[in-house]
């Protein structure tokens, strides 16, 4: 998880120029079923446009992840123990 996390905030600050985080950036946030969803702004990125086929892994009621890109947002919810799965799944993406 912190080589995920480490990534991510390498990303995140690679967007930062001033402008783009004052309308965009990160939301992780809890889900009550119990689960985690995350949304990552891709507006004005070298991802904005980049094409993702959306992923479903259901393995248990509480092991389970879901990537796709909406709105020009990468989104992905997941269990209550898969939010090193959600990060890493957008990391492997925007590396492809």
């Amino acid at each position: 998880m912190d080589q995920a996390l480490v990534e991510l905030q390498r990303w995140y600050h690679d967007q930062c120029d001033d402008d783009w985080e004052h309308q965009h950036g990160i939301v992780i946030d809890s889900l009550d079923n119990p689960g985690w969803w995350i949304k990552i702004d891709l507006t004005e990125t070298l991802l904005e446009f980049k094409s993702f086929e959306r992923v479903e892994t259901d393995r248990t009621a509480i092991d389970w992840c879901h990537c796709w890109v909406e709105g020009k947002k990468f989104q992905a919810a997941g269990g209550p123990h898969n939010l090193c799965e959600m990060i890493q799944a957008f990391l492997d993406w925007k590396d492809r």
